[in-house]
């Protein structure tokens, strides 16, 4: 079983998510290996864009990585913001928006309408080599709410209700999170593979 794996990711938030979500297996991220990382996200699917940050910080570090790309999927919007979510309504050449400004740009871009259905999406892609990896992508589904609720979580958790729960990702506890979430289903068929498998 692999002990130790480096995150693809700056992301204070990710990197405690996937401490969680990888009981067992120390997360390292770039910098505590003396690496400058930073990917950018030019691929056309979640999974373009997850293989190339794991492929490209395995080429710096000689060493077992894991990667994710994720995103925000709204149905009315023809899929928006999705592989675009950490950048959207930025503009062109500009800074990027933080979670709060782009919630707002989001609820701006939906005005108006009653069908507010969405999906996370998660691909997840575990590479321990040049051509030795795994992938795994999962979703979860909710509506859009008018106006965020709750403070726990990141991004645009404080919109997405789930239905089944009555309760915003931003509401639930980590460990239900965790249970529920779209990183959370992918992390766990992850760890299901590499508990079946003779990886090393």
């Amino acid at each position: 079983m692999i002990q130790e794996l480096l995150l693809a990711s700056n992301n204070e938030h990710k990197t405690r998510e996937f401490t969680r979500l990888f009981p067992g297996v120390r997360i390292r991220v770039p910098r505590e290996v003396g690496i400058e990382f930073d990917f950018p996200e030019e691929g056309d699917t979640f999974f373009a864009n997850a293989h190339g940050k794991a492929a490209a910080l395995h080429r710096m570090a000689g060493r077992p990585v894991i990667a994710d790309d994720s995103g925000l999927c709204v149905d009315l919007l023809g899929g928006e913001p999705g592989i675009l979510s950490a950048r959207y309504g930025s503009p062109a050449g500009g800074a990027v928006l933080d979670a709060p400004r782009r919630n707002e740009y989001l609820l701006s871009r939906m005005a108006g309408m009653t069908a507010r259905g969405a999906h996370f999406v998660c691909c997840l892609v575990l590479l321990l080599d040049t051509e030795r990896f795994v992938s795994a992508q999962e979703t979860v589904a909710g509506v859009i709410l008018e106006s965020p609720r709750g403070s726990r979580g990141f991004g645009y958790d404080p919109l997405f209700l789930l239905t089944d729960r009555g309760m915003t990702m931003a509401e639930l506890s980590d460990a239900d999170k965790d249970w529920v979430s779209h990183r959370g289903r992918a992390a766990r068929r992850i760890r299901g593979f590499l508990k079946e498998s003779e990886w090393t």
